[in-house]
């Protein structure tokens, strides 16, 4: 259900963007008292973004839990996202201590089925208007600060103000350059193309990356049996990838260890992807704008770290600004709170995955890490919680857990010199 617009057209907050992290932050800042306008430039109420990981890290299943989205998802057929790794020492495959809980877990579903869900659920939200056709073309400013926002309808021009503007626009944020706030980028030095395939068995149902040095691939389990499968190699090979852009893409895949069955399945989209895909960061706030997703932070899509990210800075957004915003507090005193919890958060992971989109090979505290981690399963655990973006560089790269994994990898050498010595 799409509400009817609010007498009037001042908001506590309004946000550009009806995707996961807009949809998201309207939700969560309503149920706290915000008024909200929800932007969103497309007309279609079952819109949704394409080219995609679908996947939720386990960082937001806190977010998703609050949302109240867990029954709904599972209902949907989301499937629960463990993984396992191939590296050069064989596959890392975390499972859970015997007399410990299950690994944490969100999801894998398609944005076909994900984005009209949550959008749904923002439009049917008390304090909430979902303004379908609204792309905003400009901001509105007072005294060195933005105020709200221009947009183009259905009906034509109109201007909307509010306490704070949200720029929840994806990586090319209309919201982020009108109002000024640069970006960063980090080179990516590998490209990537991915399909959706149906009946495509994996081993043990479950999402599988390969790091091939440089090249990367995954295939991801999804909803009604569908299995979305991404390689991305090194841009060195793009020339001949694009000569035959659909047998380069089977062919390598096809090659991959303990390759997925594709000649068996049915591929169910094209090969769609992107040639250049820059990590690129911006200041989350300036005054009176906050961002949001991809706004904010964009990172390597082979991690798949986007949409739980998403979800995550909506949160952290709404806990930080819903008081301020309804004008029971100082907003840039909430503002700040926000940046520096996405910083804190968020800025280590980026680092570590700009130096590595670099389409470089394992350097030696990788090396270290991922050796051990396919030899010793409490090391592949503590990896689970990197890659599920629970814990954050520091924990996972502490001298701890770099002495466990050299610990496991001397009794690895032990072990393997053994016979030798006793054969001579």
């Amino acid at each position: 259900m799409v509400k009817p617009e609010s007498a009037g057209s001042d908001y506590d907050v309004v946000i550009s963007g009806a995707g996961l992290a807009g949809s998201a932050a309207a939700i969560l800042l309503a149920r706290r008292g915000v008024r909200v306008a929800l932007l969103e430039r497309r007309s279609d109420p079952e819109a949704y973004k394409v080219l995609c990981t679908h996947s939720l890290t386990a960082c937001a299943y806190p977010v998703l839990d609050e949302l109240g989205l867990v029954p709904a998802l599972e209902k949907a057929g989301a499937v629960r996202n463990e993984a396992r790794w191939y590296t050069r020492w064989g596959w890392i495959e975390p499972r859970a201590a015997p007399t410990g809980p299950e690994l944490p877990y969100a999801y894998n579903i398609r944005r076909s089925v994900l984005d009209p869900l949550i959008r749904s659920r923002a439009a049917d939200t008390q304090g909430v208007d979902l303004l379908l056709g609204h792309q905003v073309t400009g901001v509105v400013r007072e005294a060195g600060r933005t105020v709200g926002v221009r947009a183009s309808t259905p009906q034509g021009e109109r201007e909307i103000r509010a306490r704070l503007v949200v720029g929840a626009d994806g990586k090319d944020s209309a919201v982020a350059k009108l109002a000024g706030v640069p970006a960063r980028l980090h080179e990516n030095a590998r490209f990537g193309y991915l399909a959706h395939f149906r009946n495509l068995p994996l081993h043990g149902g479950i999402g599988q990356t390969w790091f091939l040095e440089p090249d990367m691939a995954y295939a991801f389990p999804n909803d009604d049996g569908v299995t979305v499968i991404a390689v991305l190699p090194d841009k060195k090979r793009l020339p001949a990838f694009r000569e035959d852009l659909e047998g380069s893409f089977l062919a390598y895949v096809r090659a991959l260890p303990e390759a997925p069955p594709i000649d068996s399945a049915e591929r169910v989209t094209k090969i769609i992807g992107a040639v250049n895909y820059p990590l690129l960061s911006r200041r989350p706030t300036a005054p009176g704008v906050a961002l949001v997703g991809d706004a904010a932070l964009t990172g390597d899509p082979l991690w798949g770290v986007g949409c739980g990210w998403a979800l995550q800075s909506a949160q952290w957004l709404a806990e930080a600004v819903a008081p301020a915003a309804t004008g029971r507090g100082d907003l840039d005193r909430s503002l700040a709170v926000y940046a520096r919890r996405h910083r804190r958060r968020l800025r280590g992971h980026q680092y570590l995955g700009a130096d590595f989109a670099k389409a470089r090979p394992f350097n030696p505290v990788e090396r270290l890490v991922f050796s051990a981690a396919a030899r010793d399963e409490e090391v592949a655990r503590h990896m689970y919680l990197f890659a599920s973006r629970l814990i954050g560089p520091l924990r996972f790269l502490n001298p701890v857990a770099l002495a466990k994994a050299s610990a496991v990898n001397i009794r690895h050498r032990r072990a393997a010199v053994a016979p030798v010595r006793r054969a001579r």
